[in-house]
């Protein structure tokens, strides 16, 4: 049975994928090098699950098709270069999230809209949580 991840393991994993170097980029690759990060070895399933690391292998993949592979640079810029690299994947990969915030967003805007929500619905705080309660009902 496939380990659930949690959001730490998420995290590792996307930073994994960022600084990808080597080997040709799989889904079969990140569940191997994965395994010493999460103590167990997730499949390709679980890792497609969430979209942060789905996000970040698409971003990955479709800057190696687009730029190839990099020059290789001098030992004192190597460090720099691999950080500005892996800075740029980071970017694009939060760039596509925002895109698809905004596409939600609008889809949002407009079942509002559709449904006669008014400005001040929309905007109503989140009702506040009484820690006290013993009747075992959560809000």
């Amino acid at each position: 049975m496939a380990k659930h991840l949690t959001q730490h393991d998420v995290v590792a994993i996307v930073d994994l994928i960022h600084g990808w170097e080597g080997s040709k980029l799989t889904w079969d690759a990140i569940c191997d090098a994965a395994e010493p990060l999460v103590g167990k070895k997730p499949t390709r399933q679980s890792l497609t699950a969430h979209n942060a690391i789905a996000t970040a292998y698409m971003v990955v993949k479709k800057g190696v098709k687009e730029r190839g592979p990099r020059n290789p640079r001098p030992v004192s810029l190597k460090s720099a270069s691999e950080r500005i690299a892996k800075l740029e994947r980071e970017i694009e990969q939060l760039k596509e999230e925002n895109r698809a915030y905004k596409q939600q967003f609008v889809l949002w805007q407009y079942n509002a809209y559709k449904y006669g929500l008014k400005d001040h619905q929309l905007m109503e705080p989140l009702p506040k949580i009484d820690r006290e309660r013993s009747d075992g009902r959560t809000v």
